[in-house]
């Protein structure tokens, strides 16, 4: 498929509610095979449409687990417990970490690409991995629950 340009903060697009999708076709399904390959391109382990300037509710997480390439599309976290705090970073923001916490179990109700219900339970990373890439379809960056910024020197020492 296509890799997308990837926005950057300060961009207007990141900090807006996007818009439900209404419209499950083969243009969606495009759109997130060029979302998969821009995401891989830039290595990331999530990526939200606003990110490549689209606002729509639709976002992609794949932490290389069992678990695979999870799409979200207009997804909503139904229940959420526990906390985790520990080191986010994003593709919007090159080079900039923080530790953000977040629930540590969440279950979202999301839709797959035809249009049809799927309900996800995750916990730990692909929790965080989630929530993070929830927050950018509602507008809300991850430097708004940064509680301290990591230099990344510090970061790679701790994932050794």
């Amino acid at each position: 498929m296509a890799v997308k340009p990837i926005v950057l903060f300060p961009a207007e697009v990141l900090e807006q509610q996007c818009d439900k999708v209404t419209v499950f076709d083969r243009k969606l399904t495009k759109l997130l095979k060029d979302m998969y390959d821009t995401m891989i391109e830039y290595d990331g382990v999530g990526l939200a449409a606003p990110q490549i300037g689209i606002p729509q509710q639709i976002a992609i997480v794949d932490i290389d687990d069992h678990h695979g390439t999870i799409e979200l599309i207009n997804p909503t976290i139904i229940e959420e417990r526990g906390k985790q705090t520990g080191p986010e970073g994003c593709l919007s923001f090159p080079g900039l970490y923080g530790e953000v916490s977040r629930a540590n179990y969440v279950k979202v109700r999301t839709f797959n690409r035809k249009g049809k219900i799927n309900i996800i339970e995750a916990e730990g990373f692909l929790a965080r991995a989630i929530q993070h890439e929830m927050d950018h379809l509602a507008g809300v960056l991850f430097t708004s629950k940064v509680e301290k910024y990591i230099d990344e020197k510090d970061l790679e020492s701790a994932e050794g």
